[in-house]
């Protein structure tokens, strides 16, 4: 019968703790097992740690001796009823496999979270979207990336490299309460980096890897804020529309971008690239940036204004940078101040440094103003009026649910819609 025994080996502290497995003349073998004990901690009569009060960590480390312990000692018996040899690499290997460390460097990716991640991005850039039959983007990509360097911060400050087997609810504890009190996040950015964590552990279950299925969970929640998103109504647009401006100077242009993003629906990315070119048949014909899908969508007479008082041509090229700031000046003239919850980007001071933080409050409408409301504005005005398919078709969006989430008819719009409606019934 072969006997297992814990010691420290040296006077180095804190000592790692070695586990030695002997039978008599046949064999003698010992390694590291990873664990850590203070040296005046460590009990060399019970193999253990010391029960005193500094020792906080006791528990954990007894624990996991003791499971070790019998680990070993059922792989040992089994191995011998199969006649299997007993080695050196046969201890060291059993002791990775009792504490999920990987025995060669093929089976870091299926142990630990970053790895597997960064093979995960790996693969993506070959993978074909189901949906629209082309690769993944490459803004995707790199949210995955960001992900990542998010988990190796968190990896930093605890001092250990966090397994697949370790993204439970504590790892959704630490990591929610780290990403908004350590780096100053805001709910739905840590949601955000925790939903792509969430997308991680699928593809590892997929594969066959362990994951702690307590990811499934229900209080495994991805954390929001939830905001009242704007967009721009028909009077506001008019309004916009019959300012008054200097003929194309910056804020002439950006206007009659936002005029052309409010009846098209195109995100702003592919917004600010039309060029004359994208003029087919009396229609904006492009191929959308993110989801490679072609969307052909007839002038609207508002643009097709624009588009004639600029001989054929679409406003001169901005960033989307000076397109969100020039746009709130745009509507603050128009007069668009309306008070409404909504968040925004604000310098605020935190542990003695300047830094900016999403600030929810209620804010006059124009400072709400950005990019995205092009996109939600002609969703929201022209849902009830044409075929939501139809709308659905310019926007993007792939199922209907989605869809309504993503548009901001009010209750009250909707009971004034009903009103209008039943009166031309009667």
């Amino acid at each position: 019968m072969a006997s297992i025994n814990f010691r420290i080996k040296g006077i180095t502290s804190p000592g790692n703790i070695r586990i030695r497995l002997k039978q008599g003349d046949r064999f003698d073998y010992e390694i590291a097992t990873g664990l850590k004990v203070r040296l005046e901690h460590w009990s060399k009569a019970k193999q253990k740690v010391k029960n005193v009060v500094d020792a906080t960590y006791k528990d954990e480390v007894n624990n996991s001796l003791n499971k070790l312990r019998t680990f070993i000692e059922s792989e040992y018996f089994s191995e011998l009823a199969i006649g299997r040899e007993i080695s050196q690499k046969w201890l060291k290997d059993k002791v990775n496999n009792f504490f999920e460390r990987p025995n060669t460097n093929g089976d870091v990716n299926k142990i630990y979270i970053i790895p597997f991640a960064e093979n995960f991005i790996d693969e993506a850039k070959n993978k074909i979207n189901y949906r629209t039959g082309k690769v993944i983007s490459d803004q995707t990509i790199e949210y995955y990336k960001i992900t990542i360097g998010k988990l190796k911060d968190f990896e930093k400050s605890t001092g250990r490299k966090l397994k697949l087997i370790d993204i439970g609810l504590k790892f959704h504890n630490d990591f929610i309460k780290f990403l908004s009190e350590k780096q100053f996040l805001n709910p739905n950015t840590v949601g955000f980096y925790l939903s792509k964590v969430v997308m991680f552990c699928k593809g590892a279950e997929r594969k066959g890897f362990k994951v702690n299925l307590e990811y499934k969970d229900s209080d495994f929640y991805i954390p929001n804020n939830k905001t009242a998103d704007i967009y721009l109504n028909k009077n506001e647009i008019e309004a916009i529309n019959n300012l008054s401006l200097p003929i194309d100077g910056r804020l002439d242009n950006a206007r009659d971008f936002l005029i052309i993003g409010l009846f098209s629906g195109l995100r702003v990315g592919d917004l600010l690239n039309l060029n004359k070119h994208d003029i087919v048949d009396s229609s904006i014909q492009i191929v959308n940036q993110k989801t490679g899908i072609q969307v052909i969508i007839p002038l609207h007479k508002h643009v097709q204004k624009i588009l004639k008082k600029r001989s054929g041509n679409f406003p001169r090229f901005i960033s989307d940078q000076k397109f969100n700031t020039y746009i709130k000046e745009v509507c603050k003239l128009a007069g668009i101040d309306e008070l409404v919850d909504g968040a925004k980007m604000v310098e605020q001071k935190l542990n003695g440094k300047k830094m900016f933080r999403k600030a929810f409050g209620k804010y006059p409408k124009h400072e709400l103003v950005s990019s995205h409301i092009c996109r939600r504005s002609f969703a929201t005005n022209h849902y009830g009026e044409i075929d939501t398919l139809t709308i659905m078709k310019i926007t993007g969006h792939t199922t209907e649910r989605q869809f309504i989430k993503y548009i901001k008819v009010t209750p009250k719009e909707h009971a004034n819609k009903l009103k209008e409606f039943w009166k031309k019934e009667l």
